[in-house]
């Protein structure tokens, strides 16, 4: 009986888990530019995640990341050019709860590499 006992305890102890604990953040894209983005691809400081093709004004399915923020590191192509969103670092930024997010990508094409994409965060 002690056995059956200690087992159950171990199970249930194990068994529990706290939401807190895990972490999942879903993020879409959404192209509010004028341009269509191909080649996508999203840094949000775990690792590079690709993203499928967006025409203007439409957006992706949700992925799912352990952490991510506010903003985030963006490269894609519009006509064959390659255009970057790149963030200097996270110092400070609190990372993002639990929930669904979209990160609204716009393009301005008449700047250069590095002055063309901007992020917005909207909550879901």
């Amino acid at each position: 009986m002690r056995t059956i006992l200690i087992l159950f305890c171990v199970i249930l102890l194990t068994g529990c888990s706290n939401d807190d604990e895990v972490n999942e953040v879903n993020i879409r894209l959404s192209n509010v530019s004028d341009f269509n983005f191909e080649n996508i691809v999203i840094n949000t400081s775990t690792g590079m995640v690709n993203f499928e093709d967006i025409i203007s004004g439409e957006q992706t399915d949700y992925k799912t990341f352990e952490k991510a923020y506010r903003y985030a590191f963006v490269e894609l192509e519009i006509d064959g050019e390659t255009y970057t969103l790149q963030p200097f670092d996270y110092v400070g930024e609190e990372p993002l709860k639990n929930g669904n997010y979209t990160y609204q990508i716009d393009a301005d094409v008449t700047q250069e590499q590095y002055g063309s994409l901007s992020l917005t965060l909207v909550e879901d």
